[in-house]
């Protein structure tokens, strides 16, 4: 069982141990988080879409490695705006480099450019489809709160139609006997695939439209922005932007274990009341990400 050389596209890539694997180290580069190993070792970063917190915490996971980082945070910086390809942007960039993170707003980017790649691909997220550094980083956090992956209760709340951070997370903590609460708006409710998935596994979900009824018996609740940039319809967006927010006191007689979860960047959809709780996970999340990505690359480097 070895990631070495393997390009991280899907979650779906990674087995059950794979996974583990990931978490036990992310756990050790926790506990020592400055360690050279990536010396010699230069690592691009392509970010065809923008990206804040992903972005920069992999390249703080490569610095603090004692990596190098080369790459653009927005594809109008580079030949892409010229209408260079995918394909020779990806060929170009391996040649100075030993591993390609990559963000792109097209579904199957990702998977495509691991098959043209001579090194491997880390998916950095790839339209509504995939984010599964995103998901090994809220494996992570799930089980530094809980103790455990095993039987939790998931409630999983917002866009969850164009939201890769949950069908990634729903693919992956199913493995662990999960149970899943969905709290959408009918017009983002979780796709027919992913609930099918689940009943073939024989795994419980219920879905509702409404939130503070929803979370009493919950161990993680996770919440998502409702992406403007997924609508083509602007009218839409408008009609359910603000359709849940997280308020400090719908907390009160929730499960004292219960942490709430974010991908980030938040807009409305957590109060700014919820970040004095002590559920409130979604900061030490993010932090989360620079341990488990230093897990992932030293893996797929062969460093570890």
């Amino acid at each position: 069982m070895s990631m070495k050389s393997k390009s991280l596209v899907s979650i779906n890539d990674l087995s059950r141990d794979e996974m583990l694997r990931v978490l036990d180290l992310a756990e050790e580069f926790e506990r020592n988080p400055s360690q050279p190993i990536l010396q010699g070792e230069v690592v691009a970063t392509l970010f065809f879409e923008p990206s804040t917190r992903t972005r920069l915490s992999f390249e703080s996971a490569v610095n603090r490695l004692s990596g190098r980082v080369i790459g653009f945070s927005e594809a109008s910086s580079s030949s892409v705006s010229k209408g260079e390809s995918l394909k020779d942007t990806i060929l170009t960039v391996a040649n100075y480099s030993d591993l390609i993170v990559m963000r792109h707003p097209v579904e199957g980017s990702a998977r495509y450019a691991s098959e043209v790649s001579p090194v491997p691909i880390i998916n950095a997220g790839d339209g509504a489809n995939q984010h599964p550094t995103q998901t090994l980083l809220d494996l992570y956090s799930i089980r530094k709160t809980q103790g455990t992956l095993n039987d939790l209760k998931i409630v999983m709340v917002g866009d969850l139609k164009y939201g890769r951070t949950v069908h990634s997370l729903l693919m992956a903590i199913s493995q662990f006997n999960a149970s899943f609460v969905f709290i959408a708006p009918p017009e983002l409710q979780m796709p027919q695939e992913y609930k099918l998935f689940l009943k073939e596994s024989g795994l419980k979900f219920e879905e509702h439209t409404d939130l503070a009824d929803n979370i009493v018996d919950a161990d993680i609740v996770y919440m998502t922005r409702v992406q403007r940039e997924r609508f083509s319809d602007p009218m839409e967006y408008e009609k359910v932007k603000n359709v849940y927010v997280l308020r400090n006191h719908m907390l009160a007689n929730t499960k004292p274990n219960l942490k709430v979860m974010h991908p980030l960047p938040r807009v409305n959809e957590i109060s700014i009341d919820v970040d004095d709780s002590s559920k409130a996970y979604y900061f030490t999340q993010a932090l989360n990400g620079v341990y488990t990505r230093m897990a992932i690359m030293s893996l797929i480097l062969g460093l570890k």
